[in-house]
């Protein structure tokens, strides 16, 4: 893993388009994004492919992962390239803007701490909630609760994680805010305690304002 830093590390074989990439983020090996906002602390493995996706802080995203991709136009009568590409196939004709508008228009939204596995799809227009792991090979056709685990395909709810208590107080902890120096003395804690103490403890912090002193 490369190290990671304020400024985002993109693998020399990685092509990022008219995207945005935070704090501490990580675009692997042949990996492609376009129009892509990816979080802080996020990442993509290789091989990936995502476009027009709002990504939040600390997603973990797979090899060969493909995160909206391209629909065709199946109400015409032809479904085809030439139809909306046509700049390629015909001298003097330009692409068709309304058509990339209308791909653009359904965005795919990531909330924080979701881990999406090898080879999963996620459909245009989904919305995947905080804390969700999209099963490996799953393809996501309907949206996708906070704190879900989902596979198969078309994908469909396995369990929750944790349970709604618990999903409520992590999101109102919301600890992906946290500054970076905050998160390290917090690394401890993050790697031996269960969630429901790990929520006691920084619950009170919190309360007390002490969260960005820790």
């Amino acid at each position: 893993m490369a190290k990671l830093g304020i400024t985002p590390y993109v693998a020399p074989t990685a092509v990022v388009t008219a995207s945005r990439l935070g704090r501490y983020t990580e675009v692997g090996a042949r990996s492609s994004l376009l129009e892509v906002d990816l979080g802080d602390y996020s990442y993509v493995v290789n091989d990936a492919n995502i476009a027009y996706a709002q990504i939040g802080r600390f997603v973990s995203i797979a090899a060969q992962t493909r995160i909206n991709p391209g629909n065709h136009p199946m109400q015409r009568a032809s479904q085809a390239h030439f139809t909306y590409r046509s700049s390629a196939y015909f001298e003097g004709e330009s692409d068709e803007d309304a058509f990339f508008a209308w791909r653009r228009s359904r965005l795919v939204r990531i909330g924080h701490d979701v881990w999406i596995g090898h080879g999963a799809v996620v459909l245009p227009g989904r919305s995947i909630g905080t804390g969700a792991v999209i099963g490996a090979g799953a393809v996501v056709t309907k949206d996708v609760e906070a704190y879900t685990i989902v596979a198969g395909n078309p994908a469909r709810p396995i369990r929750r994680r944790f349970s709604e208590d618990v999903a409520t107080r992590l999101e109102a902890l919301a600890w992906w805010d946290w500054p970076h120096g905050t998160l390290r003395m917090a690394l401890p804690d993050f790697r031996s305690l269960e969630v429901e103490a790990f929520l006691d403890r920084y619950e009170g912090l919190a309360v007390d304002g002490a969260i960005g002193s820790i």
